[in-house]
């Protein structure tokens, strides 16, 4: 199926993968310093931001969209790319590492390494927020105006929600209460979903969010654990969605891991 993205840049080719929620223009803070090295495809997953539903039947879940992702980047010729994620991303930049399509991963405060009571907690906040996003969202212009309002109304994604513009934590905000394949992937997503990267052969980089509240920084042991072999990075100052909170760093994180391989 064709995805909706924005492509950038020259040289090899990197795609970004956002989160639950969330849709391509959550890279833009980084998209700058990225394209001037790669070739970069953001994109918006199935179901979210501008991309379509996908086709009737399909399963929700992590193996389903990495599938559709797999897909559409062969359709548009991105054979091999260098893969960063976020959250949900993240735990799809894995998988596609595990099929042996990437030729490196970076995964950003990455799915799949909560314990069940950890699953439980992020679940619930992610149902809470896009219910509260879903209200908010008509008014949401007004509302997000004033960086001390961004601040209450987006900190458990971000550690600095004031360093948003107010257009774009309105556009944010908008996205995360219009994913139409939302309500059906939220509780697709389990504890422990990432376990083995034994089979991963390409440079991989596991950053976390210092100040990760959905995906709390405790889970990057587990990742360790998982991924021996990767480079594990603290994102000093972040929050779950680091790119508006220090995109220098999200970058430097990125650029690293594709300069590995």
């Amino acid at each position: 199926m064709d995805l909706h993205h924005h492509r950038a840049g020259s040289g090899d080719p990197l795609v970004l993968i956002h989160g639950i929620g969330s849709r391509w223009q959550i890279w833009e803070p980084v998209l700058e310093s990225l394209a001037a090295e790669y070739d970069v495809i953001a994109l918006d997953l199935p179901g979210f931001g501008q991309s379509p539903m996908p086709p009737p039947g399909t399963p929700p879940g992590v193996a389903s969209l990495t599938t559709l992702v797999a897909e559409f980047l062969a359709s548009v010729g991105f054979d091999w790319p260098h893969v960063a994620g976020n959250s949900l991303g993240g735990l799809i930049a894995l998988e596609l590492a595990g099929r042996g399509v990437a030729r490196s991963a970076t995964a950003i405060s990455p799915a799949g390494f909560a314990s069940p009571a950890e699953m439980v907690y992020a679940r619930q906040s992610l149902w809470v927020g896009v219910r509260a996003a879903r209200l908010i969202a008509p008014h949401a212009d007004r509302l997000l105006a004033r960086p001390g309002t961004r601040r209450l109304a987006l900190r458990q994604f971000f550690e600095h929600p004031e360093r948003l513009s107010a257009a774009a934590a309105a556009a944010n905000l908008r996205g995360l209460a219009d994913g139409p394949w939302f309500d059906a992937t939220l509780p697709s997503l389990s504890a422990h979903e990432f376990s083995d990267g034994s089979g991963i052969r390409v440079p991989v980089t596991i950053a976390w969010g210092e100040h990760d509240r959905l995906l709390l920084p405790r889970q990057a042991r587990r990742a360790a654990a998982a991924l021996p072999k990767a480079r594990m990075v603290v994102l000093r100052g972040c929050g779950h969605v680091p790119t508006y909170d220090d995109p220098g760093q999200v970058a430097r994180a990125i650029l690293g891991t594709a300069g590995r391989a």
